[in-house]
């Protein structure tokens, strides 16, 4: 009896220890792209002998990140699913022309001008990788170079010119700033305190699973790709407010950025369960830091481009998730 009862407790203890080891790991994980976020920020501060952190660079810094992090906020939610979309860039070129375009007549066509065109190709985008069931890279590679031509054809003569008042009036930081705080705050709310956070979440853990949980896989997605779509028109508005006009290279590379800012901040590439918000802020705030920094230091494009590759490479070492590993859809 004693023996058994010496056996059940080396056991339970055993089981209590396997538990404690694991949420060890998840919380060190979960921290770690902060931790890697504050080594950046205070290597450059050293680095650069404390001009990162004077007031005019920060300010810099900061206005480099509101149409990053807006855009990123729907990349973020496609990511969370398993998938990618390679589109977002070239999205955002033809979505800001548009908006340059009608703001000619009024700000709010505008507007609702980007939000409309980004939903259009979402939904192109959705109907080919799930409607067709082709897998995600494949079918947004191919609309980035459709989009890029788009893009190019659109501006040959000249860049399209937004009206004047979007630089004039509305070019405030302080206004830019309290937007992408809103949206934020808004996709925050509804990504905690609904059931769209889960479902996501579900979906990139394993869509199977995620059917008999009794989720429609295929609405949630196309839904996410529209929505994903709304968010880039509207991100694509607050780059017209900023540049003021677009040319051939507009959102040239900046679904790279995007993707390289969400790994940074710890987003596993194959979405699922450890998917966190904060991956948002904190990667963009690491990618921009990471890159005012670079550039302060002196480093031109092309090494600049070879340490942050590197720095991209070690960071997803650090959060791929290889005992749940899968292939992206």
């Amino acid at each position: 009896m004693t023996e058994t009862n010496g056996v059940a407790t080396v056991a339970g203890e055993s089981d209590e220890q396997t538990k404690s080891g694991l949420l060890s790991k998840i919380n060190v994980r979960s921290i770690l792209p902060l931790l890697g976020f504050l080594l950046i920020f205070l290597f450059f501060a050293v680095a650069t002998g404390g001009k990162l952190v004077q007031v005019k660079n920060i300010r810099l810094i900061l206005n480099s990140t509101y149409v990053l992090m807006i855009a990123a906020i729907g990349v973020f939610m496609i990511m969370s699913m398993g998938s990618l979309d390679f589109s977002q860039g070239s999205m955002i070129g033809v979505c800001c022309i548009v908006v340059c375009y009608l703001s000619q007549v009024n700000p709010v066509l505008a507007v609702l001008g980007g939000i409309a065109t980004g939903a259009a190709i979402g939904a192109v985008n959705a109907y080919f990788h799930v409607r067709r069931q082709i897998a995600s890279f494949i079918v947004t590679i191919c609309t980035m170079f459709l989009l890029r031509g788009v893009v190019a054809f659109l501006t040959t003569n000249s860049p399209a010119q937004g009206a004047g008042y979007l630089q004039a009036d509305l070019n405030n930081p302080t206004l830019l700033m309290a937007i992408t705080i809103a949206c934020l705050v808004v996709f925050y709310a509804v990504f905690t305190f609904t059931p769209l956070g889960s479902n996501l979440k579900a979906i990139g853990a394993g869509q199977t699973a995620a059917r008999f949980a009794g989720i429609d896989v295929q609405r949630t997605k196309v839904l996410v790709y529209v929505a994903a779509g709304c968010i880039t028109g509207f991100a694509a508005f607050i780059l017209a407010i900023r540049n003021g006009s677009v040319t051939a290279t507009g959102g040239n590379m900046m679904e790279t950025q995007i993707m390289l800012a969400l790994v940074l901040g710890g987003l596993p590439i194959s979405g699922g369960a450890k998917v966190r918000f904060s991956n948002i802020v904190v990667g963009v705030l690491t990618y921009c830091i990471l890159d005012r920094g670079l550039s302060m230091m002196g480093f031109e494009a092309a090494p600049k481009q070879l340490i942050m590759g590197v720095v991209f490479l070690i960071f997803l070492a650090l959060f791929s998730d290889r005992e749940g590993n899968q292939v992206i859809k």
